[in-house]
């Protein structure tokens, strides 16, 4: 918004007659529009914070503990969640104020991550308000998020015949392989287009929940998921900076996507936003995220994934989210097959909790592997 209206609509149409609108020519710089859209974000998560936890306290919406979880969480009981509410609002405001609205990306990952949120809402509205210990069922949850993954593939298939963008998939560390994900012979029947790119729709979908379901399972501590988020946020930041830029895409051998580059400034929101939430969320926790947050940061970080073509990245980049989610399928198919259990509880952080970590430690441990994590995904960025 700030950009259409200090730069296109105020310098471009104005500074031949008023020569003193020339400083309005930095708001085409993208590196000055992201600096100011973290910085907003962070004041903005950090003002309002305090009224968000007072207005859920009002509301009595309180986070709900398991009984079956560890013993030692059950004093977080009453703990104000739904806190992604302001993570949500601290990153889309200023992602509208400074990134260039013409751009179908920004409104594709707006709408990515308030979608998720909203599927998080429900089931957070739910759990804490009507007191349904599970919120959502299982099957609802799914359906949901496979839906939002359904309508955003149709964008990007709709994006691919007007040439805005490519269904091939890019593999790190293999610079020539990158396979088309739609069965292109099947494209010269126009009522078989569905089936042809039912392999790319699909792949979107699995990125998309995966990603959301990772991060909200990873959400078991005080700070434990915020701090991955932000590790994977700056990974696709750059990422989404050097594959909208021409000359650095081709110096890097990545390829090159027209209109990436304003995504770096909903990443850049994205980590400010996070950071934000952090002062509140850091131990002992004044406000959870809760499903609302933690699924809409998933789905966020998968859609810039999608878009930036760098879907393979994000389990790299995410280890600590990988790792989580891994640790509960494991746990639940061997405890069906053996009625065993491979970790005492799971996630995995659970398991260390019980093993005999303090709280504090394992998320501290968990930011240093999910920066360690981070680290080896940028360095895709050469080796190809």
């Amino acid at each position: 918004m700030l950009y259409w209206l200090l730069y296109q609509e105020i310098f471009l149409k104005l500074h031949d007659k008023y020569p003193v609108l020339s400083p309005f020519r930095i708001f085409r710089f993208l590196t000055f529009r992201t600096a100011f859209a973290s910085l907003t974000a962070l004041f903005m998560a950090l003002i309002i914070g305090p009224a968000i936890i007072r207005q859920l306290r009002e509301f009595q919406i309180g986070q709900y503990i398991r009984e079956e979880g560890p013993q030692a969480h059950q004093k977080k009981a009453g703990t104000p969640t739904m806190g992604g509410v302001l993570i949500t609002i601290a990153i889309v405001i200023p992602t509208i104020l400074w990134a260039d609205l013409s751009n179908k990306f920004i409104w594709l990952v707006v709408f990515s991550t308030m979608a998720y949120g909203a599927v998080g809402f429900a089931d957070d509205y739910l759990k804490v308000v009507h007191h349904r210990n599970l919120g959502l069922t299982a099957r609802s949850k799914m359906a949901l998020q496979i839906l939002v993954g359904i309508g955003v593939a149709t964008v990007l298939v709709y994006m691919r015949f007007t040439g805005e963008f490519t269904t091939h998939l890019i593999f790190p560390f293999f610079k020539n392989f990158q396979p088309d994900l739609v069965w292109s012979h099947l494209l010269t029947y126009p009522h078989l287009w569905p089936v042809a790119f039912l392999p790319f729709v699909a792949f979107v979908v699995l990125v998309l929940v995966g990603a959301s379901n990772a991060v909200n399972l990873t959400d078991g501590l005080d700070g434990l998921a915020i701090g991955p988020v932000m590790t994977v946020a700056f990974c696709y930041w750059t990422f989404t900076y050097v594959a909208g830029n021409l000359k650095f895409s081709a110096y890097l051998g990545i390829p090159h996507v027209v209109g990436a580059g304003e995504l770096a400034i909903f990443c850049a929101s994205l980590i400010a936003a996070s950071l934000g939430f952090l002062w509140y969320n850091a131990y002992p926790a004044s406000m959870m995220m809760g499903d609302v947050g933690a699924l809409g940061l998933g789905g966020a970080l998968g859609i810039v994934a999608v878009l930036a073509k760098q879907e393979l990245v994000l389990p790299i980049a995410g280890g600590v989210f990988v790792i989580e989610a891994a640790s509960v399928i494991l746990q639940r198919y061997y405890y069906k097959a053996t009625h065993r259990r491979i970790f005492r509880m799971a996630p995995l952080h659970h398991h260390f909790e019980l093993g005999g970590w303090p709280e504090t430690q394992v998320v501290v441990r968990f930011w240093i592997i999910s920066i360690v994590c981070a680290l080896v995904a940028l360095s895709t960025l050469k080796l190809r």
